[in-house]
């Protein structure tokens, strides 16, 4: 099946993901370390909606830990069940710090077939994910149009550095801004909360500017 994207600002067709629907409404989380109101409001909603839908889990059976900083090894389970990738049957990417006995291992081994993390001799698992590479994982899993020049007034895109296009897609979309007006800090650390509102807002967009027009 090939989904294709409709903008209003452009007439290029690109191909996505199939990928899940995010429900009006959302099972009631058992997290009592976000709070629903305030500047919390949409985290509250972003974390209940994926974690009703399997996509992120709590560190503890009641806390999220949101601003805890996120690991490579949580970022590729969260994106890969976000995409709904099959995690069972897979080839193994041969990332030596990955044995097929770890519990991410099937979701590690699905991005690495889609190309969405390279293939390299260790995957480093525990390591944290920086913005840079959250910007890159998503650009990539959800096959957005990937932007071609930088509009973003940033001192920190560094010169030639190939997540630049990544970060100014992901600003195209509105998923994410810059940490001050003039800076995105490509590799400050990503934090469990900041990563399921980046993947929420993702999938809003997918299900709000993506429609079928074709069926193969």
């Amino acid at each position: 099946m090939k989904l294709h994207k409709a903008w209003a600002v452009a007439t290029a067709a690109v191909v996505v993901p199939c990928v899940a629907v995010i429900p009006t409404e959302a099972a009631t989380m058992p997290f009592t370390d976000i709070k629903n109101s305030g500047s919390e409001a949409e985290l509250y909603k972003a974390v209940s909606e994926l974690y009703s839908q399997g996509i992120v889990f709590g560190t503890t059976s009641t806390t999220f830990s949101p601003y805890q900083n996120l690991t490579r090894g949580e970022a590729a389970y969260f994106l890969a069940e976000a995409l709904k990738l099959e995690t069972k049957n897979v080839v193994n990417p041969g990332f030596k710090d990955v044995p097929a006995s770890h519990k991410y291992y099937g979701h590690i081994a699905a991005l690495a077939e889609k190309g969405i993390i390279q293939k390299n001799t260790n995957y480093n698992l525990d390591h944290f994910i920086n913005r840079s590479q959250m910007a890159k994982m998503l650009t990539l899993g959800f096959d957005l149009q990937q932007a071609t020049t930088l509009s973003a007034p940033f001192s920190d895109f560094t010169k030639d550095n190939e997540t630049n296009k990544y970060i100014q897609t992901l600003l195209n979309y509105g998923i994410t801004q810059g940490t001050s007006a003039t800076t995105f800090s490509p590799y400050a650390e990503v934090t469990r909360g900041q990563m399921a509102l980046f993947l929420y807002r993702t999938l809003q967009k997918n299900e709000n500017d993506f429609y079928i027009i074709s069926v193969e």
